[in-house]
């Protein structure tokens, strides 16, 4: 009897692994779930899984991978950072992701946490409640539709993201070197190198995956480029963006704000970014509806079905691919 383990991570819903693989694989499934949120915590619940559906806070490293027989490892999300795919590549674990599942909400939260920013909803809405009623409160506010919006990396939650801002008005740039510019004029934006993506943009959303090429990449040479008006939101990973340049830069009135979904740390511990007037934080929450939670594990399980049904997943990840 093939046996899935499931990470007992609020994302991953079993009652839904079981109804696919119930349909979907001709023989019974054995499903547990299980805590992970490490290695040992891992290879302890799947020592002798044939699939396991794991979480951002599990690394799937190579140790892991020697002490398990899986055939493929699910990464419940959309970015398989904490996965070492070209080792179980070697090994022959398939790795799969999510890509698509929330990308309407993770588009649309990053433009929340911008206009939240832009318009200083926060500092507005804590200066009524401390019993104030002043415009100035939240100054000063730059209009929209005279500015320019810097995307980093234009996959599919940036081009959203872009036909969403297309309406405001707002002049578009990107920098991804894995998209070229023909495509990015599809949705109104112009390409430009990375250097430029900060000298020209007023504000600039940060979608890129977490890779070496990436990590820290939004540093301080990065942030200096952008003005006093300027806005950062991050929907990506807390680590593309240099944490401690951006409370620098905050701290220095260098930027007007951050609207950040996702930290260093996560869940944070006395992150000096956390609480401030100038930065609105969400609990990596941007991917979050119902329809987008239900889309998550129905693929997920899909996946896990192909494999044991000895089928090519929807979602294996290459692990020659260039981003990774």
């Amino acid at each position: 009897m093939p046996k899935v383990v499931l990470s007992a991570f609020p994302m991953i819903d079993p009652e839904t692994y079981r109804e696919v693989l119930a349909d979907a694989v001709d023989e019974p499934v054995d499903i547990e779930v299980a805590e992970l949120g490490s290695t040992e915590r891992l290879i302890d619940a799947a020592a002798d899984a044939d699939a396991v559906v794991t979480d951002i806070n599990t690394p799937v490293t190579e140790a892991a991978l020697d002490a398990t027989d899986l055939d493929v490892v699910v990464r419940s999300a959309v970015g398989v950072d904490n996965i070492d795919v070209g080792a179980a590549a070697e090994r022959g674990v398939t790795v799969t992701r999510v890509p698509e599942y929330c990308t309407d909400e993770v588009a649309t939260h990053s433009v929340s946490l911008l206009l939240a920013c832009l318009r200083s909803l926060k500092p507005y809405d804590d200066a009524v409640a401390a019993g104030g009623w002043d415009w100035e409160a939240g100054t000063p506010i730059r209009r929209v539709s005279a500015s320019t919006i810097g995307l980093f990396s234009f996959g599919p939650i940036a081009e959203r993201a872009a036909e969403q801002l297309s309406g405001f008005g707002a002049d578009l740039v990107a920098h991804d070197p894995f998209v070229d510019a023909d495509e990015m004029a599809d949705y109104g934006v112009e390409k430009v190198d990375f250097e430029a993506l900060f000298d020209r943009s007023d504000h600039v959303g940060v979608y890129a995956p977490l890779t070496d090429a990436t990590r820290g990449i939004v540093d301080a040479g990065a942030l200096a480029r952008l003005d006093e008006d300027s806005v950062v939101v991050n929907v990506s990973r807390g680590p593309v963006v240099d944490a401690d340049a951006l409370l620098d830069a905050l701290e220095g009135d260098e930027i007007k704000a951050a609207g950040l979904d996702v930290l260093a740390e996560e869940p944070p511990e006395d992150d000096p970014l956390v609480g401030r007037d100038d930065t609105v934080v969400t609990p990596h929450a941007a991917w979050y509806s119902e329809e987008a939670k239900d889309d998550l594990n129905r693929s997920g399980a899909g996946d896990v079905a192909a494999v044991l049904n000895g089928e090519t997943p929807a979602g294996r990840v290459d692990p020659d691919a260039d981003w990774l």
